[in-house]
Order: structure tokens, then C-alpha cells, then sequence
């Protein structure tokens, strides 16, 4: 597990560094108004990415995490096609969009739209590599797209325009999407879109719905703020929150492996999840506290206003509540981590929903009464209050896998296991065991959380004792053509 996280969180330290510099670029080539249109071209495509891992990519770390056979190839190809196809889809309205509304904001969108499909397919790849492991073909993915960047920003620069900005870093991304098909050695399927969206319905609108849920509420917040304080401000916030960027690299490395890393859990032990996501929260926090203090006490005020220029006095102002608000957030995201793992679509989706609705009230309130500082305060309350309801929804899907287990299970589970703490981490070798297909649903299905997980439950690898896994690591599982993680 361990070499798992470290490529999430290298992986995730060249995203997440590439964007603070992208960012940091931007900011120091444009005025804030300008800076403040470039933020909300950014927020309106992390919603659009969202929606492409809520159909494409979620369902496929959830369903196929495990060794990269036939069955992860055939799921690769239809999920890198439903990315394009989203990408496509949503590129074409953001081209109309940014037509009628004209102007420099136009233009800004006409430019997301020329490199959405581009953005979508090269972020399909990292997660379909980190579902069977592969951390460091996403590595080498992103390290490919940040050497892309630099003659495209370079070019950009010479324009000063925010499209042209655009341009430049969704087109530099085209280059990593390319390696990644060529990594992957599998072609994207557009036409096998409507094929995963079917498969994966009970799990992939209600994760649509979720992620768009979180990211809507977050560009509604960056609208409402820009209506209410105007663009300026929203160029503060997002000037705030590139100073807290170093983190979120290991806040978003954590979220990739998350999942996976959960699910592991669940299959060996599952009364050890809520001790998996606790840790992960706790840790997370303490890191984000961490930098915080580093902002706050360490670095110099030369060095903000040389990465912000003008948006550096402002945004400092801001950097206890975005802390703050980030370390609310690690505890929400480590019950969602363990909600996922549950299959606990419907409770996963209410969590994540009243979630955003307090963010977005909570941030919009908070814009009305202190401008960007009273939004940046606003959110700090909500993501409390949202990461309250994820855990007592933890608390209850946990709940309700353990009454749907046997007697047998349950027994296992409380016995302590005496296998090598490297087994915990590995999945139990299946005999070729499917989701459940669309046209014959788990009885019960759309239900509450028991539903759901009774129907996840049913699609993960039987448990096999002890001895029995100990001596099935040794060997291939020849009956799912998946060799056994001893080989990698």
C-alpha cells in the first residue's frame, strides 16, 4: 500500500504543482479582473471533469480496481470513450456559450471548449492507471503534460489575453493525453459510451450527481461571489487558495488511492474502515495546519506578492479561513473515501449533497455580509457542519454491511488474522466475478444504503480464509487470467 500511495502523492505533486504555477503565471501576466475570468473559466471546468468522473472514471476505480486483464482493458476503453464523448458534448456547448456572451469572458470559454475533450481523456488515464496500480505510468503522464506547458505558456505570454492562457494549458494537455492511449496501449471507445453509461447507471448518476454537486456549488459560490463583490474577489479566492496548492497535492495524491486502498480494507476487514478513513482525515488536516502555519509564520510577504503580484494583499487576508476550510474538508473526504468503498451510492450522494448546499449557502451568505473574506469564513462553518453528516453517514452504511454479511463473515472478521499486514492491502483473487448487469438489477435496487451496499457486496470477490489467501498468493488465478499482485 504504501508504494501505491507514495506514486498517488508524486503523482499528485506534479498536478497539483503544475496548476499552482499555471496559476501563479497567469496571475502575475493579468490584472485581477482578468485573473478573476481565468478563475472562472477554471471552476467551470473542474464541474465538467467532474461530470466526466462521475460517468467514466468513478465507476471504474470502484468496479475494476485490481490487475490490468482483459476485463480492465475492455472497462478502459469504454471509459476513456465516455470522457471524449463528454468532453466533445460539453466542449460544443461551451463554444456556443462563449459565442453569445462575447467579450473577454467569451473568448475565455470559446478556449475550453476547443480543449475540453483533450482536458477529460488525459485525466481518464491517470485514473484508469492508479485503478490497477500503475501509479507511475500517471507520473510520467503528468510530468509529459508539464513539460508541455512551457513553450505553450511562454507563447501565451506574449498575447496577454486569457484565452490565449487557455489555450495554452488545455492544448499542452492534448500531448499527455496522446502518450497515455500510447501508455495504455488501448484506444479510446467513443462509440461504447451509451454501453458504461448503462452498465454502471446505479453507480454512475448518483456519482454524477454527487461530483457535480460539490463542484457546481463551488462555481455557483465563484458566480455569486463575482455578482455580489465582483471579479476582483473571486480573483482573491482563487489567489488564496493557489497559496494552500502545495497541500491539496497531497489532499488530491491521498483521494486517487483512497478509494482503492478503502475498498482492500473492506474486502479483508471491514470493521478497520472507519479506523482507515479516520486516519486519513486526521492526517490530511494535520498536514493542511501544517502548511498553513508555513504561510502564516515562515514565508516571507515578498515572496506572495512575487508568485500574485496585486493579489497577494489581498489574498493573505485570507489564508487562516482557507485553512481552516481545507481542514474541515479532509474529514469530509475521508468518510466519502470510505463511503465509496462501501458501494453506498444513496448515502454517499446525500452526504455529498447537503454538503454542497451548506457550501454554497454558507460561502454566498458569507460574500453578503464580508465580501471575500466573509465567503472564505461561510465556507469554514459549512464544511464542518458537511463533514458531520458524511460521518454519521458512515456510520450507518457501515451499519447496515454488517447486518447483510453472514455469520460466517462476521466471525471472520472479528477473529484477529495472523497473514502479513502486506496481505490486508492486496485483493482477494476472484473467479472472474462481474458487477451485476443493468438489465437485471439487485432486487431492491434503487433502494436506501442497505440496498446498496447488500448490491456492492454482491459484485466484490467472496472472502476465502486465511490459510486459503495465504496460499493463493503464490500462484496466478488462472480462471480470471489475473495474475496475483506478487508479480508486481
Amino acid at each position: 500500500m504504501a508504494r501505491r500511495v507514495s506514486w498517488g502523492l508524486g503523482d499528485q505533486a506534479v498536478s497539483s504543482l503544475t496548476n499552482f504555477l499555471v496559476g501563479v503565471y497567469v496571475a502575475r501576466s493579468l490584472d485581477a479582473t482578468s485573473f478573476g475570468v481565468f478563475s472562472l473559466v477554471w471552476v467551470t471546468y473542474g464541474v465538467l471533469l467532474n461530470v466526466s468522473r462521475g460517468l467514466g472514471t468513478d465507476p471504474l476505480t470502484v468496479r475494476h480496481s485490481g490487475e490490468p486483464g482483459p476485463e480492465w482493458r475492455e472497462a478502459v476503453g469504454r471509459s476513456s470513450g465516455t470522457a471524449l464523448v463528454l468532453g466533445i458534448a460539453g466542449g460544443l456547448v461551451g463554444v456556443v456559450v462563449g459565442l453569445l456572451i462575447g467579450g473577454s469572458l467569451g473568448n475565455a470559454f470559446v478556449g475550453l471548449g476547443i480543449v475540453l475533450p483533450a482536458l477529460l481523456l488525459q485525466d481518464s488515464w491517470r485514473f484508469a492507471f492508479f485503478a490497477v496500480g500503475r501509479g507511475q505510468y500517471a507520473f510520467v503522464n503528468d510530468l509529459v503534460w508539464a513539460a508541455a506547458l512551457v513553450p505553450g505558456m511562454v507563447l501565451a505570454s506574449h498575447h496577454h489575453t486569457v484565452s490565449g492562457f487557455v489555450l495554452a494549458w488545455g492544448g499542452s494537455s492534448a500531448v499527455a493525453a496522446i502518450v497515455g492511449a500510447a501508455q495504455a496501449r488501448i484506444l479510446p471507445r467513443p462509440a461504447a459510451f451509451r454501453t458504461w453509461v448503462r452498465l454502471h447507471r446505479d453507480l454512475g448518476y448518483r456519482y454524477l450527481v454527487e461530483n457535480v454537486s460539490t463542484s457546481g456549488a463551488s462555481q455557483l459560490r465563484a458566480y455569486g461571489l463575482g455578482a455580489i463583490a465582483g471579479l476582483a474577489a473571486v480573483g482573491t479566492v482563487r489567489g488564496a487558495e493557489l497559496l494552500i496548492g502545495p497541500f491539496l497535492a497531497v489532499l488530491m495524491g491521498l483521494s486517487l488511492v483512497s478509494v482503492p486502498e478503502a475498498a482492500r480494507i473492506l474486502r479483508r476487514s471491514p470493521r478497520r474502515l472507519p479506523q482507515f478513513c479516520l486516519v486519513l482525515g486526521s492526517g490530511q488536516a494535520l498536514a493542511a495546519m501544517l502548511w498553513g502555519c508555513v504561510l502564516l509564520f515562515v514565508m516571507p510577504a515578498s515572496i506572495g506578492h512575487y508568485f500574485l503580484g496585486d493579489v497577494w494583499d489581498e489574498s493573505s487576508r485570507l489564508i487562516v479561513p482557507i485553512t481552516a476550510s481545507v481542514m474541515s474538508a479532509s474529514f469530509l473526504t475521508g468518510a466519502a473515501a470510505g463511503l465509496r468503498a462501501l458501494g453506498a451510492a444513496r448515502r454517499s450522494l446525500r452526504a455529498q449533497l447537503v454538503a454542497a448546499v451548506l457550501y454554497l449557502g454558507g460561502g454566498l451568505a458569507g460574500a453578503a455580509v464580508g465580501g471575500a473574506y466573509g465567503s472564505a469564513w461561510g465556507v469554514v462553518l459549512a464544511q464542518l457542519a458537511g463533514a458531520g453528516v458524511a460521518w454519521w453517514q458512515l456510520r450507518d452504511g457501515l451499519r447496515d454491511h454488517m447486518a447483510g454479511l453472514g455469520p460466517t463473515d462476521r466471525a471472520q472478521d472479528a477473529t484477529p488474522s495472523a497473514e502479513p499486514d502486506a496481505l490486508l492491502t492486496e485483493p482477494i483473487p476472484t473467479t472472474g466475478a462481474r458487477p451485476a448487469p443493468a438489465a437485471a438489477p439487485t432486487p431492491g435496487h434503487p433502494g436506501d444504503g442497505a440496498t446498496d451496499d447488500a448490491a456492492a457486496h454482491a459484485t466484490r470477490a467472496p472472502r476465502i480464509p486465511v490459510v486459503a489467501r495465504l496460499r493463493t498468493t503464490t500462484q496466478p488465478d488462472t480462471q480470471s487470467g489475473s495474475p496475483e499482485r506478487s508479480s508486481r
